[in-house]
């Protein structure tokens, strides 16, 4: 049996004395970083919270976003990682419904710090705490206690915490270390957002095997090739519209990337294109795709060696089943599908989460017959190669943030003029993915400003990845199916390449 303990004690025997993270000018051991996570897992400890309780973040990247990750389940209690990109009343739907106690944050929280019985700052309030309180003790932690909760939309448009225990955050752990093929001589570039899992997973594997982290508060193309320049970085994984910027400014200013063994990519859609351009602007670096899920833990399949794949019916695959992992395209029907054939992607692993916190009927819908169904349609070739062809839940992925339709379906819906509407995503060279609205007003309510008030209308509600790029007004009822649903599909087969 392994938890987040177990990487944080194996580093600071083996580890100590090597670098662990470099923040900005800086840098910390593996023994101080291990020290930190466990005075800070004392610290909340000491406030009262209880085995299970649930202490919530809000804050940039940094060293002490990684100390929280490793020092707060390790002292039996369970992270929940909040989106910085989420507005206010979106938070606070997150922090009610996880009922966290405490807030760890970098900012002035507002109304959000009245959801919690804490709220402690960063850096001031954390470092006196820290201050304060010895390392702490050996609590009872079991493999299959929940570590974190990530919060992901839903098909109602209610954000869904999903539960990911120390078994799969573990297990994922060793299934990228080995998907990667890392080591004790990586240098790891963590610039996406670590309240997503994909930016904080791989974390993990550095801690057991002493590699070196280099975060960045946020995204910043240029900052990350001065990075990756500066201290040596030999893997990187950003989202798509990341690693197209990144390409722009290395065509624009090139720095010596010599070092970078590893250019992976995840979270969203790319285009061909993308994946030729990343290879002439990094032509000895290795490219990589994934596939993965919050409710894997992040990783499912993964594609090495990408370059090699350009002009091959290969390129577009995000590749095999990461080791230990089981995946399967198959029909409505609960038969599986030829090769070739499209069906629904599903998983069964040690990484899969065990279901959505205090959501027992989205739970049991998700998890059935021993996989997570992901809702996403795939198909696979006969040598096992995945191919995601689209989502079965319409959600979009713009930026490398999940945007569910019904959600901002239903903010239009609330405006006096929208009678109809449809949410889709759209191809967009900039975010992979952009966010498309159609909607059906009465001929009174048409103008030419419209657009714009349903825009601002959105952005009271929801945050602004989530707003449309664009949106259509129109008076003639949107098409719909026997049963009367609109029909999506039609809807995105008519308006490809409409993405601004």
């Amino acid at each position: 049996m392994l938890t987040l303990r177990d990487p944080l004690e194996h580093a600071s025997r083996l580890h100590a004395t090597r670098t662990a993270v470099i923040d900005g000018e800086r840098a910390l051991s593996y023994g101080e970083l291990c020290m930190r996570a466990s005075r800070l897992g004392a610290t909340l400890r000491g406030l009262g919270l209880a085995r299970g309780d649930r202490v919530a973040l809000l804050a940039w990247n940094g060293h002490r976003y990684v100390e929280a990750f490793c020092g707060i389940p390790a002292a039996g209690l369970c992270i929940v990682p909040l989106n910085t990109r989420l507005a206010p009343a979106e938070l606070i739907t997150i922090a009610r419904d996880s009922g966290a106690r405490v807030l760890l944050t970098d900012r002035d929280p507002g109304a959000l710090g009245e959801c919690f019985e804490h709220v402690i700052t960063m850096p001031d309030g954390y470092e006196t705490l820290l201050e304060r309180i010895p390392a702490m003790p050996n609590w009872p932690l079991e493999e299959d206690q929940v570590a974190a909760l990530f919060y992901t939309g839903g098909t109602t448009g209610l954000p869904k915490g999903v539960m990911l225990t120390h078994r799969n955050l573990v297990a994922n752990a060793f299934q990228k270390a080995l998907a990667c093929s890392l080591s004790a001589n990586d240098v790891f570039l963590a610039t996406p957002a670590m309240f997503h899992v994909a930016g904080i997973a791989p974390l993990v594997s550095l801690l057991w095997l002493g590699g070196r982290i280099v975060t960045l508060p946020s995204f910043d193309p240029e900052a990350c090739l001065d990075l990756i320049d500066q201290h040596g970085v030999t893997v990187f994984m950003p989202v798509p519209t990341m690693l197209a910027a990144i390409v722009a400014a290395q065509r624009a200013r090139p720095r010596d990337v010599s070092s970078l063994r590893l250019l992976g990519h995840a979270g969203s859609p790319i285009a061909s294109e993308e994946i030729e351009a990343a290879h002439r602007a990094f032509p000895d670096t290795e490219l990589a795709q994934f596939y993965g899920a919050t409710e894997t833990a992040s990783l499912v399949t993964c594609l090495r060696d990408e370059q090699k794949a350009i002009g091959s019916e290969l390129l577009g695959s995000c590749g095999r089943a990461a080791p230990g992992l089981s995946v399967r395209v198959m029909r409505e029907d609960g038969g599986e599908c030829a090769p070739g054939e499209v069906g629904e992607i599903l998983i069964r692993g040690a990484s899969v989460t065990p279901g959505y916190w205090q959501r027992p009927e989205a739970t049991a819908e998700a998890l059935r017959d021993g996989y997570y169904h992901s809702g996403d349609l795939g198909r696979m070739d006969a040598a096992g190669h995945l191919f995601v062809v689209d989502r079965k839940k319409d959600m979009i992925i713009s930026g490398g943030e999940n945007v569910y339709s019904v959600e901002v379906e239903d903010v239009l819906y609330q405006h006096p003029a929208v009678r109809e509407a449809a949410v889709i995503g759209v191809p967009d060279e900039r975010w992979g993915e952009a966010v498309h609205a159609i909607v059906m007003v009465d001929p009174a309510d048409r103008d030419d400003q419209l657009a714009e008030r349903l825009k601002a209308h959105c952005r009271e509600s929801i945050a602004g990845f989530k707003v449309p790029k664009r949106i259509e007004i129109q008076t003639e009822p949107l098409p719909k199916s026997g049963p009367g649903k609109i029909l999506k599909r039609a809807l995105r087969g008519q308006r490809r390449g409409a993405g601004q």
